[in-house]
């Protein structure tokens, strides 16, 4: 109401201001009422000369009498002046003025529908922490927001000998509950098929059997499938493994960048401003959390009231892969973000048959191949497609895709160097 009441007071003041100068007229001689000011001031400094003895009386009349002459002749000017010049009807000044303050209350209120919030109270910073605040520990839970997600839709153009493979995994697990390596290999599986539900849970118990080995990658990964299974929203859970997480490194892309997300969603877009300012600033410029803050951080500034502007990228920066999901969030850090087959999946599939495991191998990199023809992808990812290509003996294919990785990177030179360590490494 004192918001109301204050806008109202200046609105009436501005437009009285105006009011007042279309009624008085402008049709005064400058020179005549400056001459008559300066008359009525001589007379002024003549009373206190007399007062204080400078000049005699009779002196004194004679000057008043002088310029008091002056004074009639100016003031008859001016009054000739306001004769000659032609007056507006009242009734139209009366209109005109009413028009202005009209004008100048609609303009206002059109203006703060468009750029106020109106409805709203007034909210101080203090009112607005704790607001926060809150809304943070009022914030809906996991599973809350996973049951209200409509079901993710059937993978794409998936093999269904691979789905086979997988469905296989999945059931020998339910078996092998003490077998990390096992549940990394479902958790790769699983997400590749888009399934980030059962991913992160397959991670999370994953990390259980680590313990204390868990490491940092570990616990932001585990967040990062549960935001993506959340469809972006960042869960009390979330949070949790994105704090242990930064426990272990509080330099952690993946957890750093989620932990600014989750700032922007229980409003507090300063701290999430801040901390995605520091990992645009530190880089490097590749990383796959850098394109979604470049995509947000220019209005998460505007929220915070903070002047940014966003520098061009690099030339030399090869695109990422955008994240699946609408909030802007980054693709997995770490190993999460390489979908593909690594030493640990391989050896995860130690057990199986040696035609299973080919076919599950197989698969992955199929998987991988497509979306790097698809998306683009990061220089680690094309590395290990080349690897994993020389490892099933594709000596062709895994050059073809050499060949390719060295025009998409021809301006990187650590991505270069990166495809031909892979390329040197990989089976003639």
């Amino acid at each position: 109401m004192l918001f109301w009441l204050t806008a109202l007071g200046l609105t009436l003041i501005v437009a009285a201001a105006l009011v007042y100068t279309l009624f008085r007229a402008r049709r005064s001689d400058p020179s005549a009422v400056y001459d008559m000011r300066i008359y009525q001031d001589q007379l002024k400094e003549l009373d206190r000369d007399r007062a204080r003895g400078l000049i005699s009386d009779q002196e004194a009349e004679g000057a008043r009498v002088e310029i008091s002459r002056r004074l009639l002749e100016a003031d008859k000017k001016l009054a000739q002046t306001e004769a000659d010049t032609p007056q507006a009807p009242r009734a139209a000044s009366a209109g005109a003025a009413g028009v202005i303050v009209l004008a100048i209350l609609g303009i206002s209120f059109a203006l703060y529908a468009s750029l106020g919030a109106p409805g709203y109270p007034d909210l101080p910073m203090q009112a607005r922490i704790a607001a926060s605040q809150e809304a943070r520990a009022t914030r809906p839970g996991q599973q809350t927001v996973e049951e209200s997600l409509p079901p993710a839709p059937p993978a794409q153009d998936a093999d269904p000998a691979y789905l086979q493979l997988v469905e296989r995994l999945r059931e020998t697990m339910t078996e092998r509950q003490d077998d990390p390596r096992g549940f990394e290999l479902l958790t790769r599986s699983e997400t590749i098929l888009g399934n980030y539900g059962a991913a992160y849970r397959a991670k999370a118990r994953a990390i259980e059997l680590k313990g204390e080995q868990a490491a940092a990658s570990d616990y932001a990964d585990l967040a990062d499938l549960m935001v993506l299974a959340a469809g972006g929203y960042v869960s009390p859970e979330a949070e949790l493994n994105l704090q242990r997480a930064l426990e272990r490194d509080p330099r952690n892309g993946t957890a750093l960048y989620y932990s600014g997300l989750m700032m922007m969603q229980v409003g507090r877009p300063d701290l999430g401003f801040r901390i995605w300012r520091r990992q645009l600033d530190a880089g490097p410029a590749d990383a796959p959390w850098i394109t979604p803050i470049r995509a947000q951080i220019e209005e998460a500034a505007a929220l915070a009231g903070e002047k940014f502007s966003l520098q061009p990228q690099s030339r030399g920066a090869p695109l990422r892969q955008r994240a699946p999901f609408a909030d802007g969030g980054a693709a997995a850090g770490g190993e999460a973000e390489l979908r593909g087959p690594n030493a640990e999946d391989m050896q995860a599939a130690a057990e199986m048959s040696a035609e299973d495991r080919q076919a599950m191998i197989r698969g992955m990199v199929e998987q991988l191949s497509s979306r790097l023809a698809n998306e683009g992808g990061s220089p680690a990812e094309w590395a290990r497609l080349i690897r994993a290509l020389g490892v099933l003996g594709e000596t062709d294919r895994a050059q073809a895709i050499t060949e390719e990785a060295r025009q998409v990177f021809a301006s990187d030179s650590a991505a270069l160097a990166a495809i031909e360590a892979a390329a040197g490494s990989a089976p003639q």
